[in-house]
């Protein structure tokens, strides 16, 4: 070993030598920005998607479309899980449609999940068919036309 002198001879310099700064600002800007965009993902998923009123008349107008033209394996597959186990796709039909064609004419939530669909027959009757949120709306019970 040498003990000659050495081309760095100081003691190294200490890193941080100044106060601390507070970054509190940058903190708060990330925070409200995460905020801002998921309000945004949630506005554009309503936006896409549409409200639960809209997607549970577009399910029932699948459904009675695709039973009024005698497509029962599309409307069996709309049925929720209860109704499917209890409803052969054959049967379907008569469990839900009345004797003349119908549209759907509105829909409001009732709570619990479930949102009304209601029907109008041409003979101005109507039915009330019940839509709740199972992997996607899925029409699950019906009133009898009145």
């Amino acid at each position: 070993m040498t003990n000659g002198p050495y081309l760095y001879d100081d003691d190294p310099a200490p890193l941080h030598t100044g106060t601390p700064r507070r970054r509190q600002g940058l903190l708060i800007a990330i925070l409200a920005g995460t905020v801002l965009v998921a309000v945004g993902m949630v506005a554009a998923l309503f936006l896409v998607k549409g409200s639960p009123e809209e997607q549970a008349e577009q399910v029932a107008g699948v459904f009675l479309s695709a039973l009024q033209q005698g497509d029962t394996d599309t409307a069996h597959q709309l049925l929720c899980q209860a109704e499917r186990a209890n409803l052969s796709p054959a049967s379907i039909p008569p469990t839900y449609l009345a004797e003349t064609p119908g549209r759907v004419v509105g829909a409001e939530a009732t709570g619990n999940g479930q949102l009304r669909v209601q029907v109008r027959w041409a003979d101005d009757t109507t039915a009330e068919w019940t839509v709740i949120s199972e992997s996607g709306p899925r029409v699950c019970g019906s009133t009898a036309p009145r």
